[in-house]
């Protein structure tokens, strides 16, 4: 079964409304906060046959100006797998899940890469590759975790928030819903829901914000990285 990402999340949400260019939100961008965050992702699917998929993960997001770094949070009984998995010698496949993203801007231009500390390497993505490494090309998906000119799109609600500063955002189309907490100040969803009244299917974001910032950024330490390429990892 294929995870699902934010971009899956966030896709009836996204095609109400364009992109907005990558230069117009780096000037936007400069006044929004860094952050580290955790991010909390859950599904729950109703299938035809009457099978009930349930999925979750968490990642780490650290966001700075030009710069969004993305990292799944393993359980400790899988860290540990993937530890012994990288104790080998050789180095055959990528896998753009387990390895942290660098979303960044480059001359007004969205790049992503990822940065492998523990191989040392850095793997460049080429824009046709962006579908195979789930990535949509969005800068303001990445930076805001949602666009912020699609949040404003969806109605103010007036069910009441307790976090000062954020407000919930709601919208229901034919048997669909979607809300949103967006915090102002931060510049960042708290809360993100999408369903069905249904109930055949239901997705929910959930956002904490870190009380510090991180200042070990990898896309500062790669001196000395080997710079690949993702066909290097092709068959």
């Amino acid at each position: 079964m294929k995870i699902f990402s934010a971009l899956i999340l966030l896709t009836a949400i996204a095609q109400t409304g364009a992109v907005a260019a990558p230069a117009q939100s780096a000037a936007a961008a400069s006044a929004a906060p860094d952050l580290d965050l955790r991010v909390q992702y859950y599904s729950k699917v109703l299938t035809p046959e009457g099978v009930t998929r349930e999925a979750s993960y968490e990642e780490a997001l650290s966001r700075r100006p030009r710069h969004v770094l993305i990292a799944r949070v393993l359980p400790k009984n899988v860290s540990d797998i993937h530890d012994d998995d990288a104790k080998g010698t050789q180095h055959k496949h990528f896998n753009h899940v387990l390895i942290p993203r660098h979303i960044f801007l480059d001359n007004q231009k969205t790049r992503i890469e990822f940065i492998d500390t523990i191989h040392k390497e850095v793997i460049a993505i080429p824009a046709s590759e962006y579908n195979n490494v789930n990535f949509d090309g969005s800068w303001e998906n990445a930076f805001y975790l949602l666009d912020p000119q699609l949040v404003k799109s969806i109605p103010l609600s007036s069910r009441t928030s307790a976090v000062p500063g954020a407000r919930w955002r709601e919208r229901e189309n034919n048997a669909n819903f979607q809300r949103i907490l967006w915090d102002e100040q931060k510049q960042i969803p708290l809360i993100v829901e999408s369903g069905d009244k249904a109930g055949t299917f239901f997705r929910r974001m959930e956002v904490r914000l870190q009380n510090t910032l991180r200042s070990d950024l990898p896309w500062l330490n790669t001196k000395g990285y080997a710079q690949k390429e993702y066909a290097d990892f092709l068959d």
